[in-house]
């Protein structure tokens, strides 16, 4: 990942993908999906997403990358509208923090270390984990 938000090391599909949401791919995804790009990465968090969230996501984060709308939609065809969505949610959301946020301490695909995955508000795609909030937590952050 870079500090412009291209990921260049996500292997999705059949193989390894460029993917970036820059100003044009962000502003694009808010008129497709009537949402904002924050709201769309809630909506990831809070496992409220829609299926069109996802697939907009990875199909702009494809171009923005670098492919040629044609091959991206090809690509979104094959891996998402013909697999099981739940393949491409971790990507998805990758793909937006990642553009919101910059880049994550880790890659898509390692290990995540116990203590990270207990961050709360963590962009990490283990996003689909939750922990129960613990009266101890508040208590530390208040000291």
């Amino acid at each position: 990942m870079t500090t412009d938000g291209t990921i260049s090391l996500i292997i999705w599909g059949d193989d390894e993908h460029r993917f970036k949401l820059a100003l044009g791919q962000l502003r694009e995804l808010q008129d497709k999906r009537e949402a904002g790009a924050i709201e769309i990465l809630d909506r990831f968090r809070e496992r409220k997403w829609r299926v069109d969230d996802v697939r907009e996501v990875i199909r702009l984060g494809l171009i923005g990358g670098g492919m040629a709308p044609v091959d991206a939609f090809t690509l979104i065809n094959r891996y998402v509208d013909n697999r099981p969505i739940m393949e491409s949610l971790p990507v998805a959301f990758t793909i937006l923090a990642t553009a919101l946020l910059g880049p994550m301490d880790d890659q898509l695909g390692k290990a995540q270390t116990e203590e990270s995955s207990k961050v709360e508000g963590s962009a990490s795609p283990n996003f689909m984990v939750q922990e129960p909030r613990s009266d101890s937590r508040r208590s530390k952050r208040m000291q």
